[in-house]
């Protein structure tokens, strides 16, 4: 969907997400003062501390899991809502175990809030779910929209808001730009010449022009036509021609500004904040686990083939800076000034370096770029700076994936894009999922591919 529908869609989600926001946590706050009450007989300290954290920890964890959008179904809204307060009980563990205050909570008590608190927060969901879809429902029914373009983003467009609680569109209206509408959903009603008749006779209540910036004069004239009609006027620019990076509207002291290009660390500060902590905590904790691993690996390596154990090279970073990324050596030793990647059979590979790469246990030592903050556990993969250099101006876009933290796994990884791309076509899959992870990032996708990214390690791809 083009910025400016975007924006007007985020700015009403805002509206469900604090009103939602707001019972639930009233709900769940007035549960563990009863529970201190019945328990300990006076609300303490500790209990305000643990009331204020859950409030205040509650509004990032809740808004990246999405919990209160009213595009999930109920199943869906509930299962966020679990996994959300998971998670938020987790970081209330975590800080209780950091601060060595875990003793001074009654168990019961916590027990009994973490087990109650989900129902009570489920308890008001359900109502305000349906209510909040039904109002939804009812507004959408009475505003019949129409579009006046007939371009690829029309039709996407005209998909979109087909969907349950869209606004209810009848139709296309052509402009003298249009060759012609492709097979659609929805019929073309008549030309933008007869668009007063088509209006008044079929009581269309909001009009979405989907034209380019380089038909603004059409844009305008249409926009004057309409003013003294009574309809909304929504223009959604085509931008097919363009590939934006996290796009969206705002306003820059009253003037709109539409941001084609933006990267997440400017645009999500908080959210990104988030995923870093999550991220190099989620290291540092596996580091500990599979630190036997790593030491067997290495003494292995060391053992069956001459060199040094890691393998360390040159890739580019965020914002394209250049960073060192660790791996264990799976090659013997070589010049890789040219740019050439690993093929299937590819006689550089050690036989225990070719199991290294099978299983992909060759690139733990990247735990530790992400723990310093290198590199991300999810995002695009980090390619060679010579890679880089070689693909830059054959594949579109291709340093836009360095917008964010390079990644250990990615989208690219577990969709099938990985393994050689001994085409530029394969390498431009891979770019465009990279790119469709900047523009979709959530915490929620992070951990999705997290959870994914096991059951592709054996992929016929990986050598």
């Amino acid at each position: 969907m083009t910025p400016l529908y975007t924006a007007h869609m985020t700015h009403r989600r805002g509206l469900t997400f604090w009103g939602q926001w707001l019972c639930a946590m009233t709900l769940t706050i007035a549960l563990l003062m009863l529970l201190v009450h019945w328990r300990v007989g006076s609300l303490t300290s500790e209990y305000r501390t643990l009331m204020i954290l859950t409030v205040l920890g509650s509004v990032p964890i809740y808004s990246m899991m999405q919990v209160f959008h009213k595009r999930h179904g109920l199943v869906v809204g509930i299962g966020r809502l679990l996994a959300g307060w998971l998670i938020l009980l987790a970081v209330l563990a975590a800080i209780a175990f950091i601060t060595q205050t875990s003793a001074i909570y009654s168990r019961q008590v916590i027990v009994a809030w973490a087990v109650l608190g989900f129902l009570v927060q489920v308890a008001s969901f359900l109502p305000l779910h349906y209510f909040a879809r039904l109002h939804s429902r009812m507004i959408c029914n009475g505003r019949r929209s129409v579009i006046i373009g007939t371009c690829p983003t029309a039709h996407e467009l005209a998909k979109k808001l087909s969907r349950p609680n869209r606004a209810l569109a009848l139709g296309f209206i052509a402009t003298e730009h249009d060759s012609g509408p492709a097979p659609s959903i929805l019929p073309l009603l008549g030309h933008v010449d007869a668009i007063r008749e088509i209006l008044t006779r079929l009581e269309v209540r909001r009009v979405y022009i989907v034209l380019t910036m380089e038909h603004a004069a059409t844009i305008e004239a249409l926009y004057i036509d309409l003013l003294d009609m009574n309809v909304d006027v929504v223009w959604i620019p085509d931008f097919g021609s363009m590939v934006l990076l996290n796009h969206s509207i705002s306003e820059i002291e009253r003037m709109p500004a539409i941001y084609l290009n933006e990267s997440l660390l400017s645009s999500h500060p908080a959210s990104l904040f988030c995923k870093d902590l999550f991220e190099r905590s989620l290291a540092a904790m596996a580091i500990l686990v599979l630190s036997p691993l790593l030491l067997v690996v290495a003494i292995t390596v060391k053992l069956t083939s001459p060199g040094p154990v890691l393998f360390m090279q040159n890739r580019h970073g965020c914002n394209g800076e250049v960073i060192k990324v660790w791996k264990f050596r799976s090659m013997r030793v070589h010049d890789d000034r040219d740019v050439r990647q690993a093929t299937r059979d590819d006689d550089r590979v050690t036989p225990f370096g070719r199991f290294l790469r099978r299983s992909s246990i060759d690139e733990l030592p990247q735990l530790f770029n992400v723990l310093s903050g290198q590199m991300a556990l999810v995002g695009p993969r980090p390619h060679a700076v010579t890679h880089n250099i070689y693909y830059t101006g054959k594949v579109r876009a291709y340093m836009a994936r360095h917008r964010l933290k390079p990644g250990i796994t990615g989208l690219a990884q577990i969709t099938g894009h990985r393994g050689e791309t001994e085409t530029v076509e394969k390498m431009q899959l891979r770019v465009a999922q990279d790119l469709n992870y900047i523009n979709q990032w959530s915490l929620w996708l992070d951990i999705k591919i997290l959870i994914k990214t096991p059951f592709t390690l054996f992929s016929k791809n990986i050598y």
